[in-house]
């Protein structure tokens, strides 16, 4: 079943440009969710406050590939914050050192992301969406230039 997706900004600073995808369908973004549904879990405090510590780290000094442990596939920008151990992910397409989409995540109690279903899931999507992107570059439709993403406003992604 295809569904609707946007990009969406959130932030930019002198470093770099944070978005996120948003489900036509749902009334929150996969970032907003992510942040709703962990903010007050008392459990996993410490990972939540480690992931939002390394989102704002990347406003202050750039989307540096050090931040992030690479998932997904060789092909892809998919990546996961944090880098050190944790039981939460919170999975992301670094695009460069100036842009980052964050995505959804959730807690790892598998040894691989592909063991558990909510989690393939949420890289399953930005796996789509990174081809998306990378065909829409190639077509010229959209454009990347330092921390700015052209030409996407407008338009509607079917994953």
């Amino acid at each position: 079943m295809e569904q609707e997706v946007v990009l969406e900004f959130l932030q930019k600073s002198e470093k770099a440009a944070l978005f996120t995808i948003h489900f036509k369908n749902d009334n929150e973004s996969e970032f907003t969710k992510f942040m709703l549904k962990y903010r007050g879990d008392a459990k996993l405090n410490k990972d939540y406050q480690r992931i939002i510590f390394a989102v704002s780290k990347c406003l202050e000094v750039g989307v540096l590939e050090r931040f992030f442990r690479p998932e997904g596939k060789v092909k892809d920008n998919v990546c996961a914050l944090p880098i050190e151990s944790g039981k939460l992910r919170l999975y992301c397409l670094r695009l460069s050192d100036k842009i980052l989409i964050i995505g959804n995540g959730g807690v790892k109690a598998t040894k691989t992301y592909n063991e558990n279903v909510e989690l393939s899931g949420y890289v399953l999507t930005l796996q789509k969406f990174d081809e998306i992107l990378r065909m829409e570059l190639k077509k010229g439709t959209i454009t990347i230039e330092q921390m700015e993403i052209a030409g996407y406003e407008d338009k509607i992604y079917k994953l």
